[in-house]
Formats: structure tokens, sequence, C-alpha cells
């Protein structure tokens, strides 16, 4: 044995397998790959020899990923604004909103309202759809099916009896949570991701019944008047809002997230005002109380709208499935609606109706 030249510190074994006996060859192959550290000789100090280093490290897996850290505080990328698309999603909140008031409006009296359910329907079909491919459930063919059945008795349950009542809605909803839950647990990666298919489940089957107290509450006394006011002033936030993203998105909410606080305020308050203006000319309003509703009504929209682009921003994980971008859009205007709906409903029952019974 000897010191082995640009090891300092160290000792190797240098003799060849072929000049030690056949019983040492195990341990000559043993010592081979490893070295051994140097032994301090007598009155030495102890510890390695000088310029004897530290075994450098392992390096890291090649399939490992290991995230810098930001130099002195530097701020988290700012998802862009799609001035385009907030502006296409304006339109479409726009036009959701008229189609669900005009329909509101012109709904007849016992089966004659059946036409207003299936344009209902139809945005509850829509909002299923599009939510499920954006919440990416672990099972959406089911999910999305027991969302449409759900929907389709609802706006049955809301036309058919021979008196307004929101009970079997009520009912509708314990039933399709259980129903959807039961969907999804079936497959094995539902059992797994057990939060997530119960709040999928959740989303879908009581959005969907949301939209369907809207045929209730045009069966309301002052009902319909009521739904005006809160459809209006829900779809103005939500147009205007949009509309603000494409000019002004700032100041921004988050940095993953592309809204502006300028819009939400803008349009939560231009909501309230054309509710106000409203209750000056709708029988069983005025100006004061017509404002408080809408206000409600517009804050409910708009949050629920933002409130979409924090969970999406949320699930927009490295290596994650892409979502349909149409469905990423389009869920905030539907997810607003679905809010706005049942807040409209809850206020009218509590304040209004009774005042003609």
């Amino acid at each position: 044995m000897g010191r082995v030249p640009g090891d300092a510190g160290r000792f190797r074994l240098r003799t060849s397998l072929a000049d030690r006996p056949a019983g040492h060859l195990t341990q000559a192959r043993f010592w081979h790959h490893r070295i051994v550290p140097t032994t301090a000789a007598p009155g030495s100090p102890a510890g390695p020899a000088p310029g004897a280093g530290a075994e450098p490290a392992a390096p890291a897996p090649a399939d490992e990923v290991v995230a810098p850290a930001p130099p002195g505080g530097k701020p988290a990328p700012v998802t862009p604004v799609d001035r385009l698309f907030s502006a296409a999603l304006a339109g479409f909140a726009g036009v959701l909103a008229i189609g669900l008031v005009f329909g509101a409006q012109t709904a007849g009296v016992g089966v004659l309202r059946f036409p207003y359910a299936v344009v209902v329907f139809g945005v509850q079909a829509l909002f299923v759809i599009a939510v499920t491919l954006a919440l990416r459930p672990p099972a959406p063919a089911p999910l999305v099916l027991v969302g449409l059945v759900v929907s389709l008795v609802a706006d049955i349950a809301a036309v058919a009896p021979g008196e307004a009542d929101i009970t079997p809605l009520l009912y509708l909803a314990v039933l399709g949570l259980v129903a959807g839950l039961a969907a999804q647990l079936c497959f094995r990666e539902g059992r797994l991701r057990l939060t997530e298919s119960l709040t999928s489940s959740s989303v879908v089957v009581l959005g969907g019944l949301g939209y369907a107290s809207l045929i209730v509450l045009t069966r309301l006394p002052i009902g319909t008047q009521a739904l005006t006011i809160c459809l209006v002033a829900a779809g103005l936030a939500l147009v205007v809002s949009r509309l603000a993203d494409t000019v002004a998105p700032w100041p921004r909410l988050a940095p993953q997230v592309p809204r502006g606080a300028t819009g939400v305020v803008l349009g939560a308050m231009l909501g309230t005002a054309a509710a106000a203006y409203l209750g000056g000319y709708i029988r069983g309003f005025d100006p004061g109380n017509a404002a408080l509703i809408g206000l409600l009504a517009a804050v409910a929209a708009v949050l629920a709208d933002v409130s979409v682009g924090y969970a999406e921003a949320g699930r927009r994980t490295p290596g994650a499935p892409a979502t349909l971008w149409v469905a990423r859009q389009l869920q905030g205007p539907l997810c607003g609606f679905a809010v706005a709906a049942p807040v409209a409903y809850l206020l009218s029952a509590l304040f209004f109706v009774p005042r003609y019974l």
C-alpha cells in the first residue's frame, strides 16, 4: 500500500487482483472501489492531512426539478390579461342577462311557462358542461349526466305544481349531491380524490338548481319584477367588470389572476345604479329598495366571477392536463348568474313577496 498521487491524505489499495490469493478475491473487490481515510501517524495532529477535502455531494436525479429561490424577493410572474376574451365574455354576459330577463317577462301562466323552462334548461346544460370541463373531476361523464338529469327534473318541479314552492328543489339538492358523489366514487380515481369529487358534485348540482329558482320566482307575486331588477344589476356588473379589464386591468387582485379591482368595484356600482333607476319605474319597488337588492345581486355575481378566476389559477399546476379554453372562459359569467339567481329569490321571498300574500 502507498500514497496515491493527486489524492492527498488518502490511501488506496494498489495491489492488483492477480497478485492476491483466491481467498482474498472478495476482499480485494470490496476495497477496490472505496477510499480508506488516512490514519494519523504517532505524534501527528489528528484529522485529515492538509488539502484533504470533503466528498462532493451526489448530484440530484435527472427527473427532479429544483425551483430556484427568487433573488431579492422577486415578485411572482404576472398572468397577462386577454383583452379580446374579456370583451367577448362581456358580450356573453350581456346576452345571457337579456335572454333570462326577456324570457321571464314573456313567460305565460301554467304550462305556458314551459318555454321559459326550456330557455333556463339550455343555460343549465351549458353551465353543467362548462364547469365540469373546467373542474376536471375524477369521473366527468357521470357527473355531467347527473347534473343534466337533476336540472331537468328541477325545471319540471318548478313549473308543474299548482302552487309555487321551492321545497322540491331542496330535496333535489340533497339527492343530486348524493347521486353525483356516488357516481364518482364508483371509480377508483374518484375514491382517491374524494375532496375533488365532493367539490365538483356540489358546484355542478347546486349551480344548476340555482338557475331553476328563477322559474319558481316568476310564479310568485312581484317575483318577475324582482327577477328583472336583480338580473339586470348582475348582468350589468359582469359586463362592466369584464369591459374594464380590457382597458384598465389594475390594480391586480393577484399576480396569477388576470382581473383588476377597478372593474370589480365599477361593475358593482353601476349595477346598483341601474337597479335604483329601474326601481323608479317598476311597480312595487322604489329606488331605495331596488338599489339594495340590486347591490346584493351585483356583488354576488361579480364575486362569484372573480372567485372562479382564483380557483382556475390554483388549478394551473405544472404538468396538469390543459382545460378546454372555452370552458375556462365561460364558467365565470355562468357561475355569476348561478349565484345571483338564488340571491334574488331569497331577497324577494323574505322582503317583498309577503306584502302581496
